[in-house]
């Protein structure tokens, strides 16, 4: 039966892990070596994983759809939520964010109302991972559906932010829980907590929708005020300033 040996790496200091005094298996910097058989041979590691690819603005209106809710000038890293689209063969590559530690979703609807949607969520579950999930909704509950059209999937959890990117299908066969996206559609905006990788109520009562329906065949970069931001960009209230203003100046007789 072959021993096993460590061989320390250059990272290591030299030392490995003889000197740290906490054994071959230690968390140590001086610890991290090269496990190798008595031949020389080194066992094979797991691939290095690929950092999640960070969103790019710059290309919203250009190449890629972008609709961004929160504070005005807000990025995907700094809205309340951002959703991106962009063809890709016969494919519509998604990337979804939002500030929450829960889940964060886009529906597609044939109104402005939620019920009989096709819904795909990011969740981030107990074990710090990011899953795609397909939902349904029947009325105002969102049902998981088996039949998952994701497809290269990668999501992170950041900075209490869940991310994601996926693809799906333009065309796919007819069914009732799965649209096909050449056909326009209302994008229904949410996010909300999720418990045990479960996703609850979003968290605002009335989620954003897009004023329109959407064609991913134009791509335009669309800009929501949340609520925070809404109340003088009103046309009532900015009459409302006018006239006070108007009244301030001119004085009471």
């Amino acid at each position: 039966m072959q021993g096993i040996r460590l061989l320390d790496s250059p990272e290591a200091g030299g030392d490995g892990a003889r000197s740290g005094g906490n054994g071959p298996f230690s968390n140590s910097p001086k610890a991290r070596g090269l496990l190798l058989s008595e031949r020389g041979y080194p066992f094979p590691t797991a691939p290095p994983v690929d950092p999640f690819a960070k969103i790019r603005v710059d290309d919203c209106g250009k190449t890629k759809g972008c609709f961004r809710y929160g504070k005005p000038g807000c990025n995907a890293e700094t809205c309340d939520y951002f959703l991106s689209y962009r063809r890709i063969g016969a494919d519509v590559e998604f990337e979804l964010s939002a500030d929450t530690d829960g889940w964060v979703a886009v529906g597609f609807s044939s109104d402005k109302k939620m019920g009989g949607d096709d819904v795909m969520a990011c969740v981030h579950d107990d074990n710090g991972r990011v899953r795609i999930q397909h939902f349904y909704n029947v009325g105002q509950w969102a049902k998981e559906i088996q039949r998952n059209p994701a497809r290269d999937e990668e999501g992170v959890f950041e900075n209490n932010r869940v991310t994601c990117r996926f693809k799906r299908p333009v065309y796919v066969p007819r069914e009732e829980t799965i649209v096909d996206l050449h056909l326009s559609w209302y994008y229904l905006f949410a996010w909300g907590p999720a418990i045990q990788g479960s996703i609850t109520r979003h968290d605002i009562d009335s989620p954003p929708v897009s004023e329109r329906v959407v064609s991913i065949y134009k791509y335009e970069d669309i800009f929501m005020p949340s609520a925070a931001y809404q109340t003088f960009s009103s046309p009532f209230c900015l009459l409302l300033i006018v006239a006070l203003t108007f009244y301030l100046l001119m004085g009471t007789p």
